[in-house]
C-alpha cells in the first residue's frame, strides 16, 4: 500500500512543473498581448494568410519565403484555423494558446531533467521563470522566442534519457524552429554518449522530420533557407556602429537594468560551465551527476553567439534568446545538481550551491520587477524600437486599408502590424518576392566565393524572372505631429510622436 501511495505521489508531482509552466505562460501572455512588436505581427500575418487562404506569405496573393521560423508559422496557422470554429480567424488567440503550450513544454522538460539529475523542484521552477520572465524574451513574444527554449530543453531532456529516436524527432523540430539551431542539435548529439552511439537512427529521424518542409521550401518557394538571412544581413548597417557581438553593450546603454537581469544568468551559466569542466575533467569528481547534455547545450549557446557574430547580422534583440536561455539553463541545472549532491553527502557544504540558486532566483525576481515596472498589461515592450505602438499601428492599418480600396502601397519599412490589419497589398522585401530576388542577386554578386556558392545552391529553384511590383501609393514615416490630408499621427515609447503620410506614386 505504501508503495502504491509513493508511486501516486511521484506521478502527481510529475505534473507540477508542466502545469506551473503553462499557467505562467498564460499569465505573461495576458501581460504582453497588447504590446506585440511589428516583427511579431509579420509572423501573425503569415499565420492568418495560411489559415484563411492556404498561402505562404504576409499578404494574400503574394507568395513569399521571409518567415524565419517555419514551425512557428505552421503551429500558429493550425491553431488559427481551429479558432475559426468560433467565427473569424484569431491569430492572437492562437498565439496565446501556443504560449501556454510552450510554457508547459518547458515544465515537461525540466521535470524530466530533474528526475534524471535528482534536482529539487525549485530548480525546475527557477529554470522556467528564467525564460518566461526574461524581459528580452517577453519583448519579442510572437516570434519564435518561446519555441526556441522549449524545443532545446526538450531536446536536452531526451538526450539525458538516451532516447535517440525521439531525440532525432526533437532535433528536427528544433531545426524547423530555426535552421541555425542545428548548432545545438549537433553539439548535444556529439556530447551525449547515449546519442552518439545511436547517431544514425537519431540523424535519420531528424532528416525524416525536416525533409518534407525543406524540399517544399527549396523547390516550391525557391529557397532552402528563408530569405530573412539575406534580408537581415543587408540590414546590419541599421545599427551602425554596433554589431551582433557588441549588441549587448548597445542595449545596456539604453536599458542597463533590463540587460543586467536578462544577461547575467547567461554569464553565470558560462562561469558554471567552466567550473563544471574543471570539476569533471581536472578534479575528476566521479560522483557528480551526468550534466554532459546540459553542458553541450551551454556550449551550443556559446558557439551560436560566435557564429552569429561571424555572419554579420544586426543585433536584433530576439537573436540573443537562444544563447541566453541555453547557458542560463545550465546554470540552474549545475547548481541544482550540486545542491542535490550536498544533501546526499553530508561531508559537502550545502551553503555554496544554495547561495548560487538564491542569487539566480534574485535575478528572476529582478526581471519580474522590470516587467511589472512597464505597467500591467504592457502598452509597449520593455525593449522596443518601432515607430508606433501596436494600438496605433492597428488603427493606421485598418484606416489605410479602407483608404486604399484595393490599391497597393509601398511599406514605410515596418510592415507586420500594418499588413495584419490593412488586408491590402503592402509591399516590401518581406512581402514581395520580386524585391527579395533583387536583394538575393546583389548578395550573391558581393559574397565571398564560398558564400556565393552556398547561396546559388540555396536559390537554385528560385524564379529570378520575377521583378518588384510597382505600388500605387507610398507610405512614409516622419517624426513630429501629423499635418495635412492622408496622414496619421502615432506615438511610440521609443520614438515619441510621429506620423505616417500616404502619397500617390507617379
Amino acid at each position: 500500500m505504501l508503495a502504491v501511495e509513493t508511486e501516486k505521489t511521484r506521478v502527481s508531482r510529475g505534473w507540477v512543473l508542466p502545469v506551473f509552466g503553462a499557467v505562467l505562460g498564460a499569465l505573461v501572455f495576458l501581460v504582453v498581448r497588447g504590446s506585440l512588436t511589428d516583427d511579431s505581427y509579420i509572423t501573425l500575418a503569415y499565420a492568418k494568410n495560411l489559415a484563411e487562404h492556404g498561402e505562404w506569405g504576409i499578404i494574400p496573393g503574394s507568395p513569399a519565403n521571409s518567415a524565419t521560423s517555419p514551425l512557428n508559422v505552421l503551429l500558429l496557422g493550425a491553431l488559427t484555423l481551429v479558432t475559426r470554429i468560433a467565427g473569424g480567424s484569431h491569430p492572437v488567440v492562437a498565439l496565446g494558446i501556443l504560449t501556454v503550450v510552450c510554457g508547459g513544454a518547458l515544465g515537461w522538460a525540466w521535470q524530466r531533467i530533474g528526475r534524471v539529475l535528482s534536482l529539487p523542484t525549485a530548480a525546475g521552477v527557477l529554470g522556467i521563470t528564467l525564460v518566461l520572465l526574461n524581459p528580452f524574451v517577453l519583448s519579442a513574444i510572437g516570434l519564435e522566442v518561446l519555441l526556441i527554449p522549449a524545443v532545446l530543453l526538450v531536446l536536452t531532456a531526451l538526450a539525458l534519457e538516451g532516447r535517440a529516436v525521439w531525440f532525432g524527432v526533437a532535433g528536427g523540430l528544433a531545426i524547423l524552429t530555426r535552421l541555425d539551431l542545428v548548432v545545438f542539435v549537433v553539439v548535444i548529439a556529439l556530447g551525449t554518449p547515449a546519442i552518439r552511439r545511436r547517431l544514425l537512427p537519431a540523424a535519420g529521424f531528424a532528416v525524416l522530420t525536416t525533409a518534407p518542409w525543406f524540399l517544399v521550401s527549396w523547390i516550391v518557394f525557391g529557397s532552402f533557407v528563408p530569405d530573412t538571412l539575406v534580408i537581415k544581413q543587408s540590414q546590419a548597417g541599421l545599427f551602425a556602429p554596433w554589431s551582433y557581438s557588441t549588441g549587448p553593450m548597445m542595449y545596456y546603454l539604453g536599458w542597463p537594468v533590463t540587460v543586467l537581469v536578462s544577461f547575467l544568468p547567461a554569464l553565470v551559466g558560462v562561469v558554471a560551465l567552466a567550473g563544471w569542466a574543471a570539476a569533471r575533467f581536472a578534479v575528476r569528481w566521479p560522483d557528480f551527476p551526468p550534466l554532459g547534455p546540459l553542458a553541450a547545450l551551454a556550449v551550443g549557446g556559446i558557439l551560436y553567439y560566435i557564429a552569429y557574430s561571424y555572419l554579420g547580422v544586426g543585433p536584433f534583440h530576439w537573436y540573443y534568446v537562444a544563447p541566453v536561455t541555453a547557458t542560463s539553463a545550465f546554470a540552474v541545472a549545475a547548481f541544482g545538481a550540486w545542491y542535490a549532491q550536498t544533501r546526499e553527502r553530508p561531508a559537502l557544504r550545502t551553503g555554496p550551491p544554495l547561495l548560487a540558486l538564491g542569487l539566480t532566483g534574485l535575478l528572476v525576481l529582478s526581471g519580474a520587477a522590470v516587467d511589472a515596472a512597464q505597467g500591467l498589461p504592457w502598452k509597449s515592450p520593455v525593449v522596443f524600437g518601432n515607430w508606433a505602438s501596436a494600438d496605433d499601428y492597428a488603427r493606421v492599418g485598418t484606416e489605410l486599408g479602407q483608404r486604399l480600396d484595393g490599391a497597393s502601397v509601398a511599406s514605410p519599412g515596418e510592415i507586420g502590424t500594418l499588413a495584419y490589419y490593412c488586408q491590402c497589398a503592402i509591399l516590401d522585401v518581406f512581402s514581395d518576392r520580386g524585391e527579395a530576388v533583387s536583394l538575393v542577386q546583389q548578395r550573391i554578386a558581393n559574397a565571398s566565393p564560398v558564400m556565393s556558392l552556398a547561396l546559388r545552391v540555396n536559390y537554385h529553384w528560385l524564379d529570378r524572372s520575377a521583378g518588384p511590383r510597382k505600388p500605387d501609393y507610398r507610405l512614409q514615416y516622419a517624426s513630429g505631429p501629423a499635418t495635412g490630408p492622408d496622414s496619421w499621427q502615432v506615438y511610440s515609447a521609443a520614438k515619441g510622436v510621429g506620423h505616417f503620410v500616404l502619397t500617390r506614386e507617379p
